[in-house]
């Protein structure tokens, strides 16, 4: 397979069972970063807020030492709760932006708030009423509008298992009602197979709206037993939901192949769930990984001396 140049593969803590800004069950963030080197990856997120350092020189220099860059962040936010929703997620995109802005990056994944706790307690109507539908798109845009803006930073919606935004239907109906110069989507193949959608047909049909996307893939078995059994997306996570590639669905060689046709430059971002999961786990995967995804064109291209730095602020990736 060709290699794709314009596609920009890395990794994120997610992919090392890193869900919380600070849980003694998690890896050490040096850890991550120096698993992240011996798998092969170049560029990573940040996770969780608090994570890995936010003094922006020392995370600068942390991973300038690895020779590792950074391609973006994410914050949650429910803004289906109307103004003061919005006027946090502003608060919360901008504390974020500023720090990616520092390191050069320039994409912040907006994650919808989730109806669902770890525990699967339902802690909120799973269904939108359509002046909550109305607030969470029309925030949608204005956030977009704000954060590019103030920081020139592209914010990215992220279509989230047990959010209001999860099925094709729901996805569809957010893009149609969202600002396309504002509001991209992005592309998360795991949690879009998830929730029984179709990632190819999402690319065809709203190519422009694709900014960025994350790589993973379902195990359809447990996806059936959670369908059965209604479980929350943490416990489906728990019992090996998300599995690597090319183990599961969807199948990412052709799905690749279609980013790569449509002729933008995108990062995708490898984001397998594994929390919990122990402190060796996360290294050996992650290596495989790298290794398939390199296999069908996806790599992190060789590095060249302006490359093994962090940029700092003022620079760009």
């Amino acid at each position: 397979m060709t290699t794709q140049h314009r596609i920009r593969l890395g990794t994120a803590p997610d992919s090392w069972g890193v869900w919380f800004a600070d849980d003694p069950a998690q890896v050490p963030w040096q850890q991550f970063l120096d698993e992240v080197v011996e798998s092969g990856y170049e560029w990573i997120e940040l996770g969780p807020y608090g994570y890995l350092p936010t003094d922006a020189d020392r995370l600068a220099d942390e991973l300038g030492q690895r020779g590792l860059r950074l391609s973006g962040g994410a914050v949650v936010a429910g803004l289906h709760r109307g103004a003061e929703a919005l006027k946090q997620a502003v608060e919360d995109c901008r504390q974020e932006a500023r720090l990616l802005t520092a390191l050069g990056a320039k994409h912040l994944v907006l994650l919808p708030e989730g109806y669902a706790d770890l525990d699967g307690t339902i802690n909120q109507p799973v269904d939108l009423e359509p002046a909550q539908w109305d607030d969470l798109c029309s925030g949608m845009s204005e956030l977009g509008e704000v954060i590019s803006a103030e920081f020139d930073v592209s914010l990215v919606f992220h279509p989230h298992a047990d959010s209001h935004v999860d099925t094709q239907e729901r996805v569809e109906r957010f893009l149609t009602a969202t600002d396309p110069e504002s509001v991209a989507l992005c592309l998360d193949t795991g949690h879009i197979a998830y929730c029984g959608g179709d990632n190819l047909e999402l690319i065809q049909r709203y190519p422009d709206r694709i900014g960025y996307v994350h790589l993973k893939q379902v195990d359809p078995d447990i996806v059936r037993r959670v369908d059965d059994e209604q479980l929350c997306f943490a416990e489906a996570v728990a019992l090996g939901a998300m599995v690597e590639p090319p183990n599961g669905e969807p199948a990412l060689e052709p799905l690749i192949e279609s980013l790569a046709r449509l002729d933008a430059d995108l990062f995708a971002i490898v984001e397998q769930d594994l929390y919990p999961c122990t402190a060796d786990a996360p290294l050996p995967i992650a290596t495989r990984t790298r290794q398939y995804l390199g296999r069908c064109g996806l790599g992190p291209g060789r590095r060249t001396p302006d490359q093994t730095r962090s940029p700092r602020k003022g620079s760009t990736p």
